[in-house]
């Protein structure tokens, strides 16, 4: 494996990325050419949100190729076009041989919910103290456990399914992402479930992770939602849930419960006040400047 290190000014990272891609790169990936330096610079988002700039004024676009020669032969090609005046050829480096699916698995253990609730990759034997686990390997849709959002919304079920667990007979997870909370719910009682995305790819992967647990759920985009539930359930981020407050509330049943989470500290009166008029939410959690806030229908 070889790296094809280039040099680009913040305009031109987004279309030597591009071209890159086009050239049969196996990979693209984007640093700051000043990264641990005095000009280092950080550049800042929201998760779930792009970043609010392409890239740093001086990037470092990093390409892998399989081999010297395929590397060399994208960057002249690359730097034949008459926008690439100002990009340059740092290195083309050698890249150790690793054993890569091992590598990134090494960096996904179990995660505690609860002294008895984990989520646990599938390469893992769960902790003995485990009661409920559930079992869900990183993928393309949100929400792995290892977040806070997540852990807050699955925290909450575990807490709250002794007293409240009986009365979960339909649940929503509005945005399911992987349908992690959705089989959290299933987990602790909860009867039937929809799960919804916009996100044709979030709706697979739910079934998916759905079935690998042995869990029965519905599954597809935010029509299948119909009716109230005593329990639903939003991990996405602030400005959606703004925009989705009467749709939300409307599918809250009187003496049911809505948990919404993706929310930053500094953006709870927001949440409040779009909220108001429905529902009156207070935060029932928070870990690391995220904050999971909470309503009940009386």
């Amino acid at each position: 494996m070889v790296e094809l290190i280039l040099l680009a000014a913040e305009d031109d990272v987004e279309t030597v990325s591009d071209a890159l891609m086009e050239l049969d790169a196996l990979s693209v990936s984007v640093e700051d050419a000043d990264a641990d330096t005095a000009s280092e610079h950080a550049l800042f988002a929201e998760p779930g949100l792009p970043p609010p700039r392409a890239g740093w004024q001086r990037s470092a676009v990093k390409a892998l190729y399989p081999d010297e020669a395929a590397a060399l032969d994208a960057a002249t090609l690359l730097l034949a076009q008459s926008w690439a005046g100002n990009v340059h050829v740092v290195a083309i480096q050698d890249v150790p041989d690793e054993d890569w699916v091992r590598l990134t698995q090494s960096q996904f253990a179990p995660v505690e919910i609860t002294p008895e609730f984990w989520i646990v990759p599938s390469w893992h034997e769960p902790p003995a103290q485990a009661q409920r686990v559930v079992r869900l390997d990183p993928g393309l849709a949100f929400g792995t456990g290892t977040h806070p959002t997540t852990r807050m919304c699955l925290r909450w079920i575990a807490q709250q399914a002794p007293s409240l667990g009986s009365t979960w007979t339909r649940v929503l997870d509005y945005g399911c992402g992987s349908g992690i909370l959705a089989i959290g719910a299933a987990l602790h009682g909860a009867g039937q479930i929809d799960a919804v995305d916009i996100d044709p790819a979030a709706v697979e992967a739910t079934c998916r992770n759905a079935q690998a647990n042995g869990i029965t759920l519905q599954a597809g985009p935010p029509e299948l939602a119909r009716g109230a539930y005593p329990l639903v359930l939003a991990n996405i981020l602030a400005t959606p849930l703004k925009l989705l407050a009467p749709l939300l509330c409307a599918h809250v049943q009187p003496g049911g419960h809505l948990v919404l989470a993706g929310i930053l500290e500094r953006q709870a009166e927001e949440l409040r006040a779009a909220y108001a008029p429905w529902l009156a939410l207070h935060v029932s959690d928070q870990e690391e400047g995220w904050i999971l806030m909470t309503a009940r229908r009386d």
